[in-house]
């Protein structure tokens, strides 16, 4: 008979459960590997991080002319702005004293038994509509007449004006959107560069600071270079030789985006403020700079020349003599001599 017994049955419940945990097991089998150790991500060398931060740099310096050509719409629409509400201002000024007046003749005819027609209008609250009715300016005396035709001409160019400058506002908060867009653009990719360089060891750590000083050395000592006044001596001219003066007084200063001196530099702060010192005015963006002069090829270079970096033409520095230039290279370095190999070379302007 015990050979005609039915199997027992197996639980479904607890099949479901051991088949659960056989499957979990197996993933963490899998993610430990059989000597109980997880598969991390692989660590990245120090060039590689250096790679990787410098293409970020890259990227940041991307938002930061384009932020800086944001700024400088965004300024100009201010200051045009500012200029159509002070216009606006004096017209109503002077509008609210032809009224004034008007007002005066309106009571000494009030007195006098009645009011002219022509005074109604200038009074009234819409008086541009009430013009429309030649009945009403016919019978208006030829005095009162041009004083009416005033008034209207006045709150004609009053509204222009508030047209005008209701377009630059629009425009104003088109820029200050920009500009948050591009800040935020470029806090993101410093912030992702620092967590890269907080990943390396203290060792890989100073290992990469003292490459980077000895670049510095090799390339912003000024007597690789002779004197500085070397370097101005072959400029195009005294403009020149004076912008190459400044950016050598400015070497050592820090590299802040967005900073045009007089302490902090970004890469077309620094040339800006260079060619200001010595009384040309540039252009904020490198996208403008590249076309605020000559262009030259690299053959004809003399100090004082711009020279620009990247295909998109992100990056300037100022020429100095013997294949190198002063920049301000990112938040990595502060301004210094380097040679003009150290980027993608793009081109040059002579501004003066």
């Amino acid at each position: 008979m015990a050979a005609h017994r039915k199997p027992r049955q197996r639980s479904t419940g607890a099949g479901t459960a051991r088949t659960a945990a056989t499957i979990a097991l197996a993933s963490a089998a899998t993610a430990t590997g059989f000597d109980g150790t997880g598969h991390a991500e692989p660590q990245l060398t120090p060039g590689q991080v250096k790679a990787k931060v410098d293409k970020l740099y890259q990227e940041a310096e991307v938002a930061t002319e384009k932020y800086n050509g944001a700024k400088e719409k965004a300024e100009a629409a201010g200051q045009r702005l500012k200029n159509l509400q002070d216009q606006a201002a004096r017209k109503e000024e002077r509008l609210n004293s032809a009224r004034d007046a008007l007002g005066s003749v309106a009571a000494a005819q009030y007195r006098a038994g009645g009011l002219d027609p022509a005074v109604q209008l200038a009074l009234s609250d819409d008086p541009d509509r009430y013009l429309d009715n030649a009945e009403f300016v016919e019978r208006a005396g030829s005095r009162q007449n041009a004083a009416v035709a005033g008034v209207r001409k006045q709150l004609r160019e009053i509204e222009q004006l508030r047209g005008a400058a209701h377009i630059e506002l629009t425009s104003l908060k088109s820029r200050r959107a920009e500009l948050k867009q591009h800040k935020k653009t470029i806090t993101g990719k410093l912030g992702s560069a620092r967590q890269l360089l907080s990943g390396l060891g203290p060792q890989e750590r100073s290992l990469q600071d003292a490459s980077r000083d000895r670049a510095s050395r090799s390339t912003g000592a000024r007597d690789t270079l002779g004197a500085p006044g070397s370097a101005s001596s072959q400029a195009t001219g005294s403009r020149a030789a004076a912008a190459v003066s400044y950016a050598y007084q400015k070497l050592g200063s820090p590299y802040v985006w967005g900073a045009t001196g007089p302490n902090a530099f970004d890469c077309s702060g620094l040339v800006q403020a260079a060619y200001r010192a010595a009384g040309v005015s540039l252009p904020r963006t490198t996208y403008s700079q590249i076309a605020a002069g000559r262009r030259v090829s690299r053959s004809e270079l003399l100090p004082g020349d711009l020279v620009f970096f990247y295909a998109g033409i992100s990056h300037v520095g100022i020429y100095v003599g013997n294949g190198r230039m002063i920049h301000a290279p990112n938040p990595s370095a502060p301004v210094r001599v380097a040679p003009l190999d150290e980027m993608p070379y793009a081109g040059a302007t002579r501004v003066v």
